[in-house]
């Protein structure tokens, strides 16, 4: 009797071990999955963004300036404040808006194709899963082409 209680502590502690090491790898992989599933719904949420301000850009509209009432901002700070409005809570590192005639800076005029490009530097939730990321972010660009619509030439600026 006494070899046969030894036989199921060995096993006992042997299973404890192993149910550590798959309890590890399940909260790893729990992790991953979420930290995934929110990579993916930026990305996702950004590339959006930047169809509603390149749908707004092609349109030749102006926001208003809140600073002087019943003046306008120029287009590209429009459409810049569109997308950022879009995207909530996403941080931009870098946002780019180009012209094929009018070229970096440019929204174009009536007819002209505009480029709206935008960079994110994502920080990771987890550290766990943000080790194998460099400096524990994720970098992606998302860009969008469109042609103006024919709006008044006046309303290019």
């Amino acid at each position: 009797m006494d070899r046969l209680s030894r036989g199921f502590r060995s096993e006992d502690g042997q299973n404890l071990v192993e149910l550590s090491f798959t309890f590890l790898l399940f909260i790893f992989l729990c992790f991953a999955v979420l930290e995934f599933g929110h990579l993916f719904f930026v990305e996702m949420d950004v590339q959006s963004a930047l169809q509603e301000a390149a749908r707004y850009g092609s349109t030749g509209n102006h926001l208003p300036d809140p600073k002087n009432p019943g003046n306008s901002l120029s287009r590209v700070i429009s459409i810049t404040d569109t997308l950022e409005n879009d995207a909530i809570g996403v941080k931009f590192s870098n946002i780019q808006i180009s012209s094929a005639t009018g070229g970096a800076g440019s929204a174009g005029g009536p007819g002209d194709l505009l480029t709206l490009s935008a960079t994110v530097n994502m920080p990771l939730m987890t550290p766990l899963i943000g080790q194998f990321f460099k400096n524990g972010q994720y970098t992606f660009t998302s860009s969008i082409t469109v042609k103006n619509e024919p709006f008044p030439p006046s309303l290019t600026n």
